[in-house]
């Protein structure tokens, strides 16, 4: 970690370079207010439509263009078939690659106009010679007609911030779009492709595409990560809608809040939310699942229809940043092997008193972005934190520190741990029943599971030292290996606890298991068979997976020979199959073998699941592993769908667009979306999301689109909107995930527009659903 401070040091003195450097030369001379002037931003045009070589730059997927001509200039229009296809697409590929080496620092801007009375979201992938490929991505908002930049080589690239997006280096006039994915550093000697794509959204777009050049960034900051967080968590160099100011100014806005909150649900609901002016069908003191009138739906415990539409992850584990302080690592209690809960779902986990003072700078970089952090002897300090480890970020390791936490101990103005959780609890469940929720998403703290008051979903994960596999995009982590023992125990041992934790409740609506976990995805073998292919990789005397693959290549061939010729394998005997094969290419047989394998594997997960789920909670519903959509197979969903009582999913998209989702038909389980969110960039945060909207209000449209999108499916029993709290502003400490996609703000203060849409919908959501 000290050579990543000194690198970061190295890298603010190459900005602060930069900015002598542009100082030198005679700049516009602006006051506080002014716009920066464009001219100051060195551009030159690649493309701009006037000529035929532009056009034949242009490669287009389920979408269609055409030539316009406004005043006597070309753009292209792109009608996107958005509606009937998954995925839609305009390349720009230029007939010789562009070389930007010239530029000391690049991006760049290209025009787009949307005419329509809808946000697009787009995402925007750039290529190199080299196939690696940067990928943004921007809300384009309706009616409008702006300038949009992908940065492509800046300083601020080679910092690690911890941070998912940061705020702009240098000041421009364009919109920024926001860094998603793959990799900070092309080639930009050769930039050989632009892909604009539009996915999972449910209607058709248009946009009209112009002026695509390269232009230099210059200007930059080296302090525009300085001073970025005040006391409240909020950003400080951004004025927005709600920004918070002062303590009594929270204590005023809670107390109106309070006033208007009633401890009701919806008048049309059961004692638990399900639809009282509808059928009453076989009640049996719990949830379950039945197929009413070809729609798969729960049933409430007293037999009514039951629709789970939540908000997730409410609890204190997700809302604390890394401060970029430490302490002594011999001070700190590191995890136990038998541990039930990861990092990440660990509540502040404060470090030991006797730690305290140990604690140093590990980051100035972190440390400096914030204008005040209190000391370990104030009351705030009671919302400090530990993380022993994070997924990723600039750290490996720190303290944290919850500006959300603090600013409830502002708002009910105490620091008593059981009376703020408390006043918590109780203003989360009745602003539950005022928006119309049915129930809890995912993740909701243990500490609501006896309250009897809002259903809820209990979760859990299968953590411990089993042997594992590669997946080959283990994302969250390497793949258990089910067939070793070690993995029975530790899943019989994981749901006993939360058995004891929920008490056969029949406010439980069932049981989610793990999460997003890496089971491969389509689009060559190599990432739908990872698992096969690594699992083949390992020595059979090490790997209890690779002794049942053999078992059934051997069970399926009989002899060693007979695999041979299927595989086109020169092995002499079983024993040299149970070393490590190495397998680059990969005939019909063999993918048709993989696919048994895959299926195998799968199964003894989803079996040894249910099996302890059927001893500890046999009252409660299976709801699956919640599958992220960039990462299932048909193999494993067909396993799944043997023995979950519900299948789930997270999607972040716009809805549930079609032919994507006609998998469901084919499977025919009750189906719950896990996961959904969208958010803005004027709310003060730096990140969108995963689904960028284009103000607080496209927020709430977006949710009523997707909710709507739900209700309408035939196999869709839920869904759960991720999350109830923003992230905070620098990063969740585990990941650096700092997206506005909470119901309410680091304040704690709801988003008018995206509560007013829930009620909304929810106030028809049973009669949209089954009708009158």
């Amino acid at each position: 970690m000290k050579n990543s401070q000194h690198l970061n040091q190295i890298i603010l003195c190459i900005i602060s370079l930069f900015l002598i450097a542009s100082c030198a030369e005679p700049k516009h001379k602006k006051g506080k207010n002014d716009k920066i002037n464009l001219l100051e931003v060195k551009e030159r045009i690649l493309l701009d439509f006037e000529n035929e070589s532009d056009i034949k730059a242009i490669e287009l997927q389920n979408a269609r263009s055409k030539l316009i001509v406004n005043e006597g200039n070309h753009g292209l229009e792109i009608n996107f078939d958005s509606l009937n296809n998954h995925d839609s697409s305009v390349y720009i590929n230029p007939s010789n690659t562009w070389n930007f080496n010239d530029y000391e620092s690049a991006a760049l801007v290209l025009d787009i106009e949307n005419s329509t009375k809808s946000s697009t979201h787009i995402y925007i992938y750039t290529y190199d010679k080299s196939g690696a490929f940067q990928l943004s991505n921007v809300a384009v908002p309706a009616e409008s007609n702006n300038s949009y930049l992908i940065e492509l080589k800046v300083p601020s690239f080679l910092l690690n911030t911890g941070i998912r997006n940061d705020p702009p280096s240098w000041p421009h006039n364009y919109i920024s779009t926001i860094w998603r994915g793959g990799t900070k550093t092309l080639d930009t000697s050769a930039i050989t492709s632009i892909r604009l794509l539009i996915s999972g959204v449910l209607e058709n777009k248009q946009l009209i595409i112009d002026n695509l050049r390269v232009v230099k960034p210059n200007n930059f900051d080296p302090e525009y990560l300085t001073g970025l967080v005040d006391e409240y968590g909020q950003n400080a160099k951004q004025d927005f809608a709600g920004k918070v100011y002062s303590a009594d100014q929270l204590r005023s806005f809670s107390q109106q809040e309070q006033e208007n909150l009633t401890d009701q649900q919806f008048p049309s609901r059961s004692t638990f939310n399900g639809w009282i002016n509808g059928p009453k069908l076989k009640s049996t003191g719990y949830f379950r699942a039945e197929k009413y009138q070809g729609k798969w739906s729960l049933v409430d415990p007293e037999g009514y229809l039951f629709f789970s539409n939540g908000i997730a992850n409410i609890r204190m584990a997700n809302t604390s940043t890394i401060t970029g302080y430490d302490f002594d690592a011999a001070l700190i209690k590191q995890r136990d092997a038998g541990d039930y809960t990861p990092e990440d779902s660990i509540g502040l986990n404060t470090a030991p008193k006797q730690a305290w003072p140990s604690r140093h700078i590990s980051s100035q970089l972190r440390a400096d972005m914030f204008t005040w952090l209190p000391s370990y002897s104030e009351a705030a300090g009671a919302n400090y934190g530990y993380r022993r480890s994070v997924h990723s970020g600039s750290l490996k390791k720190g303290e944290t520190f919850s500006f959300y936490r603090a600013n409830l101990a502002r708002k009910y103005a105490t620091q008593n741990e059981e009376a703020l959780m408390q006043d918590w609890r109780d203003t989360t469940i009745k602003r539950m029943h005022n928006w119309g929720f049915t129930s809890f998403g995912n993740w909701v703290d243990a500490s609501f599971y006896q309250m009897n008051r809002l259903p809820y979903f209990a979760n859990g994960w299968i953590i411990g030292d089993f042997k594992t596999v590669n997946s080959g995009n283990d994302y969250w982590g390497a793949m258990p290996d089910p067939f070793d023992p070690v993995f029975t125990q530790r899943t019989n041992k994981a749901i006993k606890k939360i058995a004891d934790e929920v008490k056969n409740n029949p406010w439980c609506v069932g049981v989610f298991i793990d999460n997003e976990k890496s089971w491969g995805s389509m689009g060559s073998p190599s990432l739908q068979y990872g698992i096969v292919i690594n699992g083949l990789k390992r020595n059979a005397d090490d790997s209890p997976l690779k002794q049942e693959f053999i078992n059934h290549l051997k069970n399926k061939y009989q002899n060693i020979e007979n695999l041979n010729t299927a595989w086109d394998l020169k092995h002499t005997s079983w024993a040299q199959l149970s070393q490590p094969v190495e397998l680059t290419s990969y005939n019909a047989q063999m993918l048709g073998d993989f696919s048994e394998l895959l299926y195998l594997y799968a199964d003894a997960y989803f079996s040894r699941v249910d099996k302890a789920l059927t001893k500890y909670m046999p009252n409660h519903l299976y709801m699956g592993p919640r599958f992220a959509h960039w990462a299932m197979t048909p193999e494993v969903l067909k396993a799944a769908a043997k023995y979950v009582d519900v299948m789930s999913y997270n999607y972040y998209r716009e809805g549930i667009d079609q032919p994507y989702w006609d998998f469901l038909a084919e499977l025919d389980k009750p189906s719950i979306i896990g996961e959904f969110h969208n958010g803005a960039i004027d709310s003060g945060l730096l990140n969108p999301g995963l689904i960028h909207a284009e103000s607080q209000f496209d927020r709430g449209e977006k949710y009523k689109s997707y909710l709507n999108s739900v209700i309408e499916n035939p196999y869709f029993v839920g869904a759960h909107w991720f999350q109830y709290i923003d992230s905070p502003l620098t990063g969740r400490a585990y990941d650096g995930e700092n997206y506005n996609v909470g119901f309410v703000s680091v304040a704690d203060i709801p988003y008018t527009p995206l509560v007013k849409a829930a009620q909304e919908v929810n106030k028809s959501l049973y009669i949209k659903r089954f009708g009158k």
